[in-house]
């Protein structure tokens, strides 16, 4: 059984280069896996999944479709861009909605799954945001206004996120090793996979005086990157040139 893990895409027509890439590792890698995991920010921002032709996402979602017709199983967790992706999305790309965070079983051993975001603990005002734009009626009330109008909200609040992201010191972006650890004990886990951070790497640490890993997925602004997992072997691999950047194997 093979399983590939991508995250932060951030796709947007306004850069077709990133959409051909991830439509040509779709067909290079995702249609010989078994299922492909998206652990949020596939898109740079979602406006709703009646704006998708507005958007200029149908690409994307035909892409999806056609790796779903085959045996490839494919899973969606939502980011904190693209957190009104939708069931209407879901059923005409062919994805599962997984919650964040999940905990799945890979060869027998339970792992963690989440988009990272919420394990940024240091980042209070990023995790304001988190509540805020998860609450089901502040969503409703975003998807009752125009497109147009949401299209200026997401705008506005990218424009705002990237202003913040200058002021902020780095390591208050990063995930917070004590978050982690108490999110892994109540999972009751030893490995855990997320992006969000652009940080790509497999971290080695002791968990409860037992070898515990965490595994962080890289972003697609310049070139790709993900995760495949084969036979209790872990690698981090680039794309399109498919470097093995970090390997992860059983003990």
């Amino acid at each position: 059984m093979k399983s590939l893990f991508i995250s932060d895409l951030h796709l947007h027509p306004d850069h077709p280069e990133c959409m051909q890439l991830f439509s040509d590792f779709i067909s290079e890698h995702a249609h010989a896996a078994d299922s492909l995991y998206i652990l949020g920010d596939l898109f740079e921002y979602w406006l709703g999944d009646d704006a998708i032709e507005f958007s200029g996402y149908r690409f994307v979602a035909d892409t999806l479709t056609s790796l779903s017709t085959s045996a490839t199983k494919i899973l969606f967790m939502h980011g904190n861009r693209d957190f009104l992706v939708g069931k209407e999305f879901a059923s005409l790309s062919g994805c599962g909605l997984l919650p964040d965070p999940s905990v799945i079983d890979l060869a027998g051993n339970g792992v963690l799954l989440t988009h990272g975001d919420f394990l940024c603990t240091d980042d209070q005002e990023h995790l304001a945001f988190r509540r805020h734009t998860g609450d089901e009626t502040w969503q409703k009330n975003i998807l009752s206004q125009s497109i147009e109008a949401r299209d200026a909200l997401a705008r506005q609040i990218r424009i705002g996120s990237e202003e913040g992201k200058q002021i902020k010191p780095e390591s208050i972006m990063d995930v917070n090793q004590s978050a982690v650890e108490d999110q892994m004990q109540a999972h009751r886990v030893k490995l855990l996979i997320h992006g969000h951070t652009h940080r790509p790497a497999i971290h080695s640490f002791e968990l409860a005086g037992q070898p515990a890993h965490r595994i962080v997925l890289g972003d697609w602004y310049r070139t790709g990157s993900y995760l495949s997992v084969e036979d209790g072997v872990y690698e981090l691999t680039s794309y399109p040139d498919n470097i093995v950047q970090s390997r992860l194997e059983p003990a």
